[in-house]
């Protein structure tokens, strides 16, 4: 926990969307570390009591949680408003909740096609507009960050619907940032290459040898990767950087090579993860 000089976190709100477990949860963990009082969501119970179930156990008193859809506009925006009211104030909101799932332009079907827009491109849009309001209303030079992907930059087979969000979710950032500035509130997008959680380990055990072989650098991106850019944007010394895309992946997107034992992904696949 915080020890020594105060952080520039301590006492702020900070929300995390998508949080029980990987990049979100590393980003829980962080924040809480560093003295902010830190709200998580998410969908999935079984993870999110899990991570309750941790975070209690290392006796973490300044994290709470709520189990709710991303999708759900109604739920979303009433949680903002309590957390506002309950903290005082709302600084910090980093929406990461999303869904992935995988299928062929040609074999996509339309109701996969409304389950990952409604979470990754419009409970994002309205996620962020809820918050931007009520930092406006309080005065709040806030920060909003959404997370983005290298899927929304480099076309990837059978995550065409996948990457189609991701892409939106960096120019929605722009657009964001355009009209929230004059209110000191910046809006930016983090997009993480290839990085090791337990999702991606599950899917691919050698995962981090197969990725680590292709990078530009002699790594292969980790959570606390994604944690170093999101902390950056989020602090008073990112205060003129606004409407960005931040890519977190080794450099790999200059030149996108794939790994060669990486397991291919399936070409049609109606499971979301």
């Amino acid at each position: 926990m915080l020890k020594g000089n105060k952080s520039i976190y301590q006492g702020k709100s900070v929300v995390i969307t998508g949080a029980a477990e990987g990049i979100g949860f590393a980003l829980c963990q962080y924040f809480a570390n560093e003295g902010a009082v830190v709200t998580i969501t998410d969908v999935n119970k079984v993870k999110l009591e899990a991570a309750l179930s941790h975070f209690s156990k290392a006796d973490y008193k300044n994290i709470h949680f709520h189990l709710i859809d991303g999708a759900a506009i109604k739920e979303m925006k009433a949680m903002l408003q309590e957390v506002a009211n309950k903290t005082g104030s709302l600084d910090i909101v980093i929406l990461n909740a999303g869904t992935t799932n995988y299928g062929g332009f040609l074999e996509y079907e339309e109701d996969q096609f409304d389950k990952i827009v409604n979470l990754n491109l419009k409970g994002a849009y309205f996620s962020a507009q809820e918050a931007a309001k009520i930092m406006i209303d309080r005065g709040t030079p806030g920060r909003l960050i959404l997370l983005g992907s290298i899927t929304g930059i480099q076309a990837f087979p059978n995550l065409g619907a996948y990457g189609i969000t991701k892409a939106a979710i960096i120019h929605m950032s722009k657009s964001i940032a355009v009209e929230v500035g004059k209110f000191g509130i910046t809006c930016n997008t983090v997009s993480p290459g290839a990085t090791v959680t337990p999702r991606t380990l599950e899917n691919d055990p050698n995962f981090e040898k197969n990725w680590s072989e292709v990078s530009m650098t002699p790594n292969v991106t980790m959570t606390e990767d994604i944690v170093g850019a999101v902390a950056y944007l989020a602090s008073p010394a990112a205060r003129q950087v606004t409407g960005q895309n931040l890519i977190i992946d080794g450099g790999w997107t200059m030149m996108s090579p794939i790994p060669e034992d990486h397991p291919d992904k399936p070409e049609y696949e109606y499971k979301t993860n």
